[in-house]
């Protein structure tokens, strides 16, 4: 997020919670069946537990997870679950009190920890921990690994992507050079396990892979009763295997995240019929681009698009 905060949008041009739960009512009609929950910081939108709700009433919808910074998890998994929840991601890119702060602009590590704990004890299953590899933040990334040895976690590294208007400015924003490709983090990591006594990560079987593995694959050290899981959208892509589609909190269907397309379905959604909605996302498979090509920078920031 910039530090000096972002331009906030009318009330008028967001998605209410009734058009997002009408709009994924429309995408079952294409296959849609999962339902993640994203952001910025999807629980201080307020009504989220009502959307939540909403959204797990739809017969055709199997699954429903959500990606948060778990800061708010501590009082917020148990309704959660309640309401239909069945999985969250947790984003944590350090176990370092001040680099978090430093990343994040908020001294809340401690919060986080606890939220990932308080899923765990609610039943929230599978929880993941999401962690953007960043090379200049020179992290011990095999300090997350070893989280899964005694905690049925699944951490999965994501390679930092290189995407908003401040990519490469020195000022404000990592560059291409911060991309840590995930079979050298892997490598890197089993060579630090060595030295610590432990056995390397090795592949685990498919019945093994947490639910809703998606991209990732899936690595464990022997008896260990969680995950680690590699995403590599850069050194290893896996674009010909996409299928999501990124719903804004504006109302726009966007296909790719290194892509600046997007269409609107916000003015299908209060101008037209559940056709007119219909169609829209028929435009955008039709419009589904081939892979990123490497693309660096991108319109959008992250935290307009939803990480």
């Amino acid at each position: 997020m910039p530090e000096e905060g972002v331009c906030l949008m009318p009330h008028d041009a967001l998605l209410s919670i009734e058009e997002i739960t009408r709009c994924v009512k429309v995408a079952t009609r294409i296959g849609i069946k999962n339902v993640r929950l994203t952001g910025g910081e999807p629980l201080v939108r307020k009504g989220i537990i009502a959307l939540v709700q909403q959204l797990s009433a739809i017969p055709e919808i199997e699954n429903i997870s959500l990606t948060t910074n778990g800061t708010m998890l501590k009082t917020m998994a148990l309704p959660l679950k309640e309401a239909g929840l069945n999985r969250v991601n947790i984003s944590l890119d350090t176990l370092s009190r001040e680099t978090y702060a430093l990343v994040t602009r908020r001294d809340k590590l401690h919060e986080a920890l606890e939220g990932i704990q308080e899923a765990l004890r609610v039943g929230l299953s599978p929880v993941k921990i999401n962690t953007v590899t960043v090379r200049s933040l020179k992290e011990n990334y095999l300090e997350f690994a070893k989280m899964t040895l005694d905690m049925p976690l699944h951490v999965r590294f994501i390679e930092y992507m290189p995407i908003g208007t401040h990519v490469n400015d020195p000022n404000t924003g990592w560059g291409k050079q911060d991309v840590y490709p995930a079979d050298e983090l892997i490598e890197d990591i089993n060579h630090a396990a060595l030295r610590e006594g432990l056995s390397p990560l090795l592949p685990v079987s498919d019945m093994h892979k947490p639910q809703g593995s998606g991209p990732a694959r899936y690595l464990a050290f022997p008896g260990a009763r969680g995950t680690v899981g590699v995403i590599s959208p850069l050194s290893r892509h896996f674009c010909s295997e996409c299928n999501r589609l990124r719903l804004t909190a504006d109302g726009k269907l966007r296909p790719c995240l290194f892509s600046d397309k997007e269409w609107d379905v916000r003015t299908a959604l209060r101008e037209g019929s559940d056709e007119d909605v219909y169609k829209v996302f028929l435009q955008v498979l039709n419009k589904n681009p081939d892979e990123h090509h490497d693309k660096v920078g991108t319109e959008r920031e992250m935290s307009q698009i939803g990480g």
